[in-house]
Order: C-alpha cells, then sequence, then structure tokens
C-alpha cells in the first residue's frame, strides 16, 4: 500500500551503528514514496557507509565534517530549515545521552540541536547500554520533550548477545516518519474501531464457508487513520501483514467472535480518560475525550452451519449429496450499541438497478451514522486495488470516485470528521 510523501522533505540522521547499512533501505524508502531525503552524518557513521551510497541513493549532496560549506544550504544551520521531519537511525546510546543533554560536539548533534521540527530517533545498541540508567533516563527526558522514540527490536545483536537494542524494521521507520509528517489534530488520539476481512464459519476441522472480503479496505483505513494519530483497534480476519505493528490488531475467524471482540472494543472506545486539569485542580474530576468512531467494513457471514462438526467428516461417510443446516448469524450492527459512537457501514452490492437505495436503507435500519457503498460486477472485483465509492450520509450522497484504496480511504476520513462537532 504506497504512501504517498510528494512534496515532503526528510532529514536523515545516521551515527556511528553496526545497523547504518539499513539507513540506506531507510533512505530508498523515503525516496520511492516521493520524498526528497537529505542526509546528515556523524563522523562515526563514516566508518560503516561511505557519504558516497547516500548520494547515489538520494541524489542530493551528504552533509559530513568534510563536505560542510558556509557558501550554500550544506550546513548545519540550512539544511534542517527546508526539511518537514528529522529522523535519526540508526541512534547510538552515546548520541541519545547527548541529545538528551543538548551537547553538540559533531555535526550531526549540532544540526539536531539546531532544528525546529519534528525530530524522532530510533536507537539501536547493545541492550545493556540502552538499560544503563543514564540511556534510560536520556529516552526519558527526549520523550518529554516530544522527540518520538521508535522501539527497537528484541533478537541477536552483532555482539553475540540477545536483547532489545537491534534498529526497528526500516519499514516501521518509514511509518512512524510519515506519521509525523501527516498527524491531524481531529483524528489524533481519537480512538477508533475497525473490522475488516470475511468471517470464516466452520464446518469441521478443515473446512469452512466465508467468501471472497480480501480486508484491504479496511487496511487502507487503518494505515490512514494511524498516520493521523488515532488510537486504532483493528478486529480482522486476514491478519496485519505490512502494517505499523503499533496498531492493535486482534485476529478472529467466526462471525460471533467478531460480534463479540467487537462489542468490546466498542465499549473500550465509549470509555473516557481522565482531564489533567482536573487531576491538578481542587475541581471535581471528569472524563473527556473524543467521541469515537466505529468503521465496520468487515463481511460478516449471514450463515453459519449449525452443527459445527470436530474432525474431518469423510466424504464416504457424507456420500453424493450433503444437506449442511445452517443458521442465521446475528446482526453485528443491529446488535451493537452506537450510542456514543460514530458509525460507518460499508455496503458492497451488484444489483445496479437497487443497490444503491439498498444501501441507503442501512442508515435507518441499522442505525449508523453513514454507509460507503460499492457497486461491484463480480466475484473478480474482490481483492482489487482500486475501488469506486460512494459516501452517503441522511443529507447527502457524495461520490469519492474510482481510485486505489488508500486515497478512498483519505476521502472517506475527511468526510467522516462532518459527522461529530468535537
Amino acid at each position: 500500500m504506497q504512501i504517498n510523501l510528494n512534496g515532503k522533505t526528510i532529514l536523515l540522521g545516521v551515527t556511528g551503528s553496526i545497523s547504518a547499512y539499513k539507513a540506506c533501505d531507510l533512505a530508498r524508502l523515503f525516496v520511492k514514496a516521493g520524498a526528497r531525503v537529505h542526509v546528515v552524518m556523524s563522523p562515526s557513521a563514516e566508518r560503516f557507509v561511505s557519504a558516497l551510497t547516500f548520494e547515489a541513493l538520494t541524489r542530493n549532496p551528504v552533509l559530513t565534517e568534510n563536505s560542510e560549506s558556509w557558501s550554500s544550504e550544506l550546513n548545519h544551520i540550512e539544511i534542517g530549515k527546508k526539511c518537514d521531519a528529522f529522523v535519526i537511525a540508526p541512534a547510538t546510546a552515546n548520541s541519545l545521552n547527548k541529545i538528551s543533554k543538548g551537547i553538540a560536539d559533531n555535526l550531526l548533534l549540532q544540526t539536531a540541536l539546531a532544528y525546529a521540527g519534528p525530530m524522532l530517533v530510533a536507537p539501536a545498541a547493545n541492550t545493556q547500554m540502552l538499560k544503563n540508567h543514564y540511556t534510560a533516563g536520556s529516552l526519558k527526558m527526549l520523550a518529554v520533550n516530544d522527540y518520538t522514540i521508535i522501539e527497537p527490536q528484541e533478537k541477536q545483536l552483532a555482539c553475540g548477545d540477545v536483547g532489545s537494542g537491534a534498529l526497528a524494521d526500516p519499514q516501521e521507520i518509514f511509518f512512524e516518519t510519515a506519521k509525523a509528517l501527516f498527524r491531524e489534530s481531529f483524528w489524533d488520539d481519537r480512538r477508533i474501531v475497525v473490522t475488516g476481512g470475511g468471517t470464516r464459519e466452520k464446518i469441521d476441522e478443515v473446512r469452512y464457508l466465508s467468501n471472497y472480503s480480501s480486508g484491504k479496505m479496511a487496511q487502507a483505513l487503518c494505515l490512514a487513520l494511524y498516520l493521523k494519530g488515532a488510537d486504532v483497534c483493528y478486529i480482522t480476519t486476514t491478519g496485519n501483514e505490512g502494517m505499523p505493528h503499533s496498531i492493535y490488531t486482534i485476529e478472529v475467524e467466526s462471525a460471533k467472535e467478531m460480534l463479540d471482540y467487537t462489542q468490546d472494543a466498542v465499549r473500550v472506545a465509549k470509555k473516557g480518560k481522565m482531564s489533567t486539569a482536573s487531576m491538578n485542580s481542587s475541581e471535581p474530576v471528569h472524563l473527556i475525550q473524543k467521541e469515537p468512531y466505529l468503521f465496520m467494513a468487515a463481511a460478516v457471514a449471514d450463515y453459519t452451519p449449525k452443527f459445527p462438526q470436530a474432525g474431518k467428516l469423510k466424504k464416504a461417510m457424507l456420500g453424493e449429496t450433503w444437506n449442511l443446516e445452517l443458521v442465521q448469524t446475528a446482526d453485528i450492527l443491529s446488535a451493537l450499541r452506537k450510542d456514543g459512537i460514530k458509525t460507518v457501514a460499508f455496503k458492497a452490492e451488484m444489483d445496479v438497478q437497487n443497490g444503491l437505495e439498498s444501501a441507503r436503507k442501512l442508515l435507518e435500519e441499522k442505525a449508523v451514522d453513514a454507509v460507503c457503498y460499492n457497486l461491484l460486477q463480480n466475484s473478480d472485483s474482490f481483492g482489487t486495488d482500486v475501488h469506486e465509492i460512494t459516501f452517503l450520509t441522511q443529507e447527502h450522497s457524495i461520490p469519492l470516485g474510482k481510485a486505489d484504496k488508500f486515497t478512498l480511504a483519505e476521502a472517506i476520513l475527511e468526510h467522516s470528521k462532518s459527522l461529530v462537532h468535537d
């Protein structure tokens, strides 16, 4: 799912870690997404990767101790002024401790001290070096000062130790940087529940009833919401491969599991959080929260086998014909208590004549705030990367056009903002 960074400029800082070579992959991800990338390297970083490598990847001169120029913008003051975000990846324990205390004894640290925009650091160091109370304190200080800390991975490190300290996956660093660029006040910290994928209704231990839903639209919504800063709970039958790891994901199979977990998630989403002002005053404590949303994009089975079997049913036992008794599943949208949460339903139809009217009926029949209507041609329409959606409310019918699912997800979120007035 391609995130568009056209028009964005990113400053990538590289310090002297064995994982410095992974910064090349990160720079490539930024460039592929359309961003302009500038690189600043500490002297120690040049022992692991050459500046020439980054110049070839970014098509921009790299700022080093030897290349700094005051007759151009290639210096530690000017280079940051044209950048929308500064991410240091990898960030060694030494650099983290110095940055937190305002020490600027090399070019990269001077650039960090002079930079006024969003700052992100991706630590990479030996486990004990990161756990040391000086480094732990530095990371806390950076977080207090609005630095985004991109947590390292836990695995076998280059030194042979096993533990936390390996640089986060470049794709995760990419996601976090994009989030710093696209965070939006309306969605920031708003609790969102998204359901996706087609449920699987068990017949026996090897067979199930399902549908063609790919879950791609739900994934696009989750990613768009995540990048805008929302607190997303993703309930899915298709997993979260290729998605940010920090999106809270609940994997389910059946319609019943989808209902149970969605009910729980909606209940949690509607709970308020403590007001800091209330905690620090003598006034009565009160709860505050932005109104949450539910995007019900899952394709939930209408029927499930009445008697799911343990083990595998034998063909010889079933005979030439097989009558499978089904019972209707609970309708999730009808069963949910939707007071205190804005609900956007999704409706796929193949009826050219009556599909739109059928989607409109959901607004009243299921008491939802909006419906995303999609007219399908046939089963080949499922799993495609391009969709055409009409956004329906009681007052409006808004064609969102035909586009890739991430672009449509952003359009859906933009129109969904009109459903509340915080």
